[in-house]
Order: C-alpha cells, then sequence, then structure tokens
C-alpha cells in the first residue's frame, strides 16, 4: 500500500486534503477513489493510519482518514549524526541510507577540509532538499518518525554549544590505539549514541583534540579508510545490530 507523509493531524474519520506532494504522487500512481494509502507523521499518538481516496481533482486530492495502527519501526538505539558533510551528491546519499538504516537526527556540519560549504539561500535550499529526502525514505522503508535534520553550522561553532546531554558521544578515528565500536559499546552501554564523522581528508588534528576536549571517545572501524559518506553509515549500522 502507498505510504504518504502528512504533517498534518490526524484523526479518525476527518476528510482531509493531501499535501501538494502527496497529491502528485497519488495521481502518478494514477490512484482512484475508493483506493487506500497510508498516512504518516504530524500525530502525536505515532503509528499510521489507513485512508481513503474520497476525491480526486486536477491537482488535488482528498482522502478520509481511517483506522489507527500502532506500529512502529524504529531501531533499539537512538543515533545522532554529526557529519562533515560529503560534496556532490554523496550527502543526498547519505541523508537517504541513513534514514533507511534508523537514525534519529543528522547534523551537517562544516569543517577544516570540507569540500561543501553552503551558508545563506542557498543552505536554506540544501536543507529543505535534505529534509524531503529524508520524508521520502521513511514513505519507501515504512519508518512513521522522520529523522530531523538540522541547519548547517561549522564544527567550531557546534563545539561552543553543544546538546546537554550525558549519552555517549564517539569519535571516528583512525588514532592509533583507538578501540574498535563493540569494545566502545561495552565500557558505555546505552541506548542512545552521537557520532562524529569527519568529511573528505577527515578531520583535522585540531578538531580531533577539540572534540577529545569536548568529552567525545574516539573509536574505530577497522584498518581501512572509509569514504565520508561511507564510515557513519558502517557506523549506524555496526550500532544497530551491536545494540
Amino acid at each position: 500500500m502507498p505510504r504518504f507523509y502528512c504533517p498534518a493531524p490526524l484523526i479518525t474519520g476527518d476528510l482531509l486534503d493531501l499535501p501538494a506532494g502527496a497529491a502528485r504522487h497519488v495521481q502518478v500512481l494514477r490512484l482512484q477513489p475508493g483506493d487506500t494509502v497510508t498516512l504518516f507523521g504530524g500525530q502525536v499518538n505515532g503509528g499510521e493510519f489507513e485512508a481513503t481516496i474520497t476525491r480526486m481533482g486536477r491537482s488535488d486530492v482528498q482522502v478520509q482518514v481511517g483506522a489507527h495502527q500502532a506500529m512502529e519501526r524504529e531501531t533499539a538505539c537512538e543515533v545522532h549524526l554529526l557529519i562533515g558533510m560529503p560534496a556532490n551528491e554523496r550527502m543526498d546519499w547519505l541523508v537517504e541510507k541513513a534514514t533507511e538504516l534508523g537514525v534519529a537526527s543528522i547534523q551537517p556540519l562544516t569543517s577544516e577540509r570540507s569540500v561543501l560549504r553552503l551558508s545563506g539561500e542557498r543552505a536554506d535550499k540544501k536543507l529543505a532538499h535534505w529534509r524531503g529526502i529524508a520524508i521520502a525514505a521513511c514513505e519507501q522503508c515504512g519508518r512513521n518518525r522522520v529523522p530531523l535534520v538540522h541547519p548547517v553550522q561549522s564544527l567550531g561553532d557546534w563545539m561552543r554549544h553543544p546538546a546537554a546531554t550525558t549519552h555517549p558521544h564517539l569519535l571516528l578515528s583512525l588514532r592509533p590505539g583507538t578501540l574498535s565500536l563493540r569494545q566502545t559499546i561495552q565500557n558505555h552501554p546505552a541506548g542512545v549514541f552521537t557520532f562524529l564523522s569527519g568529511p573528505e581528508g577527515g578531520l583535522s588534528a585540531a578538531e580531533e583534540a577539540l572534540a577529545l576536549a569536548q568529552g567525545f571517545v574516539p573509536v574505530t572501524l577497522g584498518s581501512r579508510v572509509l569514504r565520508a559518506e561511507t564510515a557513519p553509515l558502517a557506523a549506524l549500522a555496526a550500532l544497530t545490530l551491536l545494540g
């Protein structure tokens, strides 16, 4: 059954006009009145709702909200990613796959070696684009909770105002003597983790030192050097399995 994100409050029995993007998708799929879809997002009690198409306009689609299903497909671990943004379409791919793997939030960062640098209107457009990718990934993979993609900021700014949390903060690093992710998780059992990963070329020595001073624990994924868009996804997938 097709799934669509609908940020409006969903109440069984209500008639509702679908958001423009979802309405276009319904028309592309050539669905007709009487066909059923699944809606999620915006409701306080989570889960998803069945809905029946009641009217097809030229550019709008109306549905009647049906039964609520208290279904969630979230992972056991809540993982937050701090990402030194990779360039070109690799950040798009990272957001999509991280959403499929169950990430809770993504913080795009610029750092000393960043190739991709965004600010102003361009940053706002990219942010809207990435949030759209996260929504589409949730529609595809069955998640009912869209991960939060934060506005772009510099690593230095983030470090000056870190979130007030007590869960482990892990730094993906190739530093000699760094413990493996498995060993680190055994030493820091928790249901919530934050990972910091650098852009192409990695974080600078000064940036790694700053992260360590802020309480980040260095961890390694092995002896191979992974690409900027691969490393955080590997950590997310491994933690999902190990947790």
